[in-house]
């Protein structure tokens, strides 16, 4: 049953008007014939996306009948937030950009460290936090660590000829055989009879994008579903929160009723969709050589099209949902410094 927020919020949308002209580059929305140019081009470029109609009861008038929103299914999950969460940088305020629009809710878009990046610094800090103390338990000189590492490094070489055996006493006629044997135990082990075995069960999503009348832009909505269990077993609103960043979870990321489809789903806010895609805009404008800052404030130049608009979109929106790896193709780079 819907909750009386959703109720008041679908009245507002339906009280709204219609925008009709562009403010795309000026004020970082879109008209709804603006939604379905950069929806089609979404559907072209990426094809694990596409249009659907839904129930024709709660059809937009503002939108084509068979173009209501935009889906993906069966999108993989394979890890929690909170596995990324532990190697966001926090080294200082550079790490986050913060969007503000005039609003008491600011968004802060955290920078999460690459899987090299992660690696590089545990290795640092393994380096770092490699110290050798003396028998008193002190902090030994680095210049008696290295004598102390090199004394054992000459320990060990000493002991070279003693520490491995003979090769020799290993031979064995049959060693092309053994191999052969163990590598097909390996392929057909004893009582294994499953092919799915070896698939790795992850969560998965369906993930839609409507337009939203009253903030001009786009929607994302998200239904999570257990590891194994295709499209059977929904995830509770507490479980899908797990794949949310922490700074969003039930605050910009609440549990809601789609406007088209059955059943809680959680949504991404989009309050500050506008002054958060204002701002990547406007940064890439700066970026184009062909612009200037006086024609990215005043929303002329060289900017972005229409068509790139989703792709923008969707790459801010992996900042929230990071772990659940849906298809945007393009390689957007979205910055939202400001």
């Amino acid at each position: 049953m819907p909750s009386i927020q959703s109720k008041l919020r679908q009245a507002r949308e339906w009280a709204y008007p219609t925008l009709k002209s562009s403010a795309f580059l000026s004020r970082g929305v879109l008209t709804p014939d603006e939604f379905v140019i950069a929806g089609d081009e979404l559907v072209y470029k990426c094809p694990t996306w596409s249009w659907e109609g839904g129930d024709p009861s709660k059809a937009k008038s503002y939108l084509p009948k068979d173009k209501q929103y935009l889906i993906t299914r069966n999108v993989p999950c394979p890890t929690r937030v909170s596995s990324l969460e532990n190697s966001v940088e926090t080294t200082g305020m550079d790490d986050t950009a913060q969007i503000d629009d005039g609003d008491d809710d600011d968004w802060l878009v955290s920078n999460l460290l690459s899987p090299e990046e992660q690696e590089k610094k545990a290795q640092k800090d393994l380096e770092d936090g490699f110290d050798i103390l003396d028998e008193d338990g002190e902090l030994m000189p680095i210049e008696e660590n290295v004598a102390v590492s090199n004394g054992v490094v000459e320990e060990e070489d000493g002991d070279d000829d003693d520490e491995y055996a003979d090769m020799a006493d290993f031979e064995d006629d049959n060693v092309m055989e053994d191999e052969a044997a163990i590598a097909t135990s390996e392929a057909n082990p004893v009582g294994t009879n499953d092919e799915d075995d070896n698939i790795i069960k992850v969560r998965t999503y369906d993930l839609s994008i409507t337009y939203d009348k009253y903030y001009q832009t786009p929607r994302v909505w998200m239904m999570g579903y257990a590891a194994g269990t295709g499209a059977s077993q929904p995830l509770t609103g507490d479980e899908m929160m797990q794949d949310v960043m922490s700074d969003y979870a039930n605050r910009t990321v609440t549990i809601e009723q789609h406007p088209h489809v059955s059943g809680p789903h959680a949504s991404i806010h989009p309050c500050q969709h506008g002054a958060v895609m204002k701002t990547i805009v406007r940064n890439l404008m700066k970026a184009s050589s062909s612009s200037t800052e006086v024609d990215a404030e005043e929303g002329s130049g060289d900017g972005p099209s229409i068509e790139m608009y989703i792709f923008i979109f969707l790459k801010f929106v992996s900042s929230i949902i990071p772990t659940i790896n849906y298809d945007f193709t393009m390689d957007v780079m979205a910055s939202t410094e400001k």
